[in-house]
C-alpha cells in the first residue's frame, strides 16, 4: 500500500528530527530527491518519497541493534 500523503518541509523535518531550515538546506544543496509537487510555489513530497529517501541516507544506514 502506498502512502500518498503530501509533506511539506516541516512534515519532513519532524519525521528525521530536525529544523524545517535544515531541510530546506538540504534541498539547496541537492541532498533532497525533488519535489513530487509543487502547489502555490511550495514543494511537497509523498510520504513514501521521504522514507524511501531517509532509508538510503548514509546517516541513516550505521543505526541499527544500537
Amino acid at each position: 500500500m502506498t502512502d500518498r500523503s503530501l509533506w511539506s518541509y516541516k512534515d519532513i523535518a519532524a519525521h528525521i528530527k530536525v529544523q524545517p531550515d535544515t531541510v530546506r538546506s538540504y534541498r539547496k544543496h541537492g541532498l533532497l530527491p525533488p519535489p513530487d509537487r509543487v502547489e502555490g510555489g511550495k514543494p511537497y513530497w509523498y510520504a513514501d518519497t521521504v522514507r524511501a529517501w531517509v532509508a538510503s541516507r548514509p546517516s541513516n544506514r550505521d543505526r541499527g541493534n544500537g
